[in-house]
């Protein structure tokens, strides 16, 4: 029976990361991969990546991670925002890779029939510590620089045409729920998305403040309002599988090689999912 595969933050332009793309193969020519962002910041290096991972596996469907979206001095790509994200479409849909704006694959090799749901939602600000709860998004954000925590996307992640981050998410919530919604009742789904659709995650960060970067309160009973067999992400660099409302969470990042490097276990650039 073919296998889904899924990976995420495979990073291949950090030394040592890139040999690791050579084990992402499939069980047999029949296997789906999903990849789930942060294959790279420059947009050459995500399409090679996705490229080569398509003449191994029959389906690979992609979403972006931040870095993909990030518009960095001298990259040679001056695209910004939304721009950058329609042409990584574009030169995916090239190679035969499937992306957020397409049709949704059914797998059919399960108890039901799966909609492999591919989610670009960023994120909102709105995973809080508790004590900036209460707080405006300028505190929250200071409270968050005082405890060295910055994202880097404050500084190459642009909403461009959008006004804000959070304004480009409210878009991509919407586009997204439309397209969910319209799924089969008799379906289930597998949610694949970058940054992880329910917060519990976050739980082990070890800067709490970082949460702010990494969801949205909107996602957060979409698990179980969309009937998922299991929820795909990445963002986090802490894979492991975890469990809400009886739904199962996939974490299938690799990471950065000084985090991998730490774990027992090594590189994990692949993970099977079902």
């Amino acid at each position: 029976m073919p296998h889904l595969f899924a990976t995420s933050d495979l990073h291949v332009t950090h030394n040592g990361n890139a040999p690791l793309i050579d084990e992402v193969r499939p069980d047999s020519p029949e296997d789906w991969l999903l990849v789930a962002g942060d294959v790279a910041e420059k947009i050459d290096a995500v399409t090679t990546t996705l490229a080569t991972l398509k003449q191994r596996f029959a389906e690979v469907v992609w979403v972006p991670g931040n870095h993909e979206l990030w518009t960095v001095p001298r990259d040679g790509d001056e695209l910004r925002g939304e721009a950058r994200y329609r042409h990584l479409v574009e030169r995916c849909r090239e190679i035969g890779v499937r992306t957020p704006e397409d049709h949704y694959l059914v797998w059919p090799h399960a108890d039901r029939p799966l909609a492999i749901a591919p989610l670009f939602l960023l994120y909102d600000y709105s995973w809080r510590t508790p004590q900036a709860e209460d707080a405006s998004l300028a505190e929250a954000l200071d409270q968050a620089r005082e405890a060295g925590v910055v994202c880097t996307d404050e500084f190459y992640l642009h909403p461009d045409p959008f006004p804000t981050r959070q304004d480009w998410c409210a878009d991509r919530l919407k586009f997204s729920e439309q397209r969910l919604d319209a799924i089969p009742a008799d379906h289930g789904t597998v949610l694949m998305s970058h940054w992880p659709l329910h917060r519990h995650p976050t739980a082990p960060l070890r800067w709490p403040e970082f949460a702010l970067w990494c969801g949205t309160t909107r996602t957060e009973d979409w698990h179980l309002r969309y009937r998922a067999e299991v929820a795909v992400f990445g963002h986090l660099h802490i894979p492991r599988t975890t469990w809400a409302d009886g739904v199962r969470f996939e974490e299938v990042s690799l990471g950065y090689p000084r985090e991998w490097r730490k774990r027992a276990r090594g590189p994990v650039p692949l993970r099977r999912i079902l």
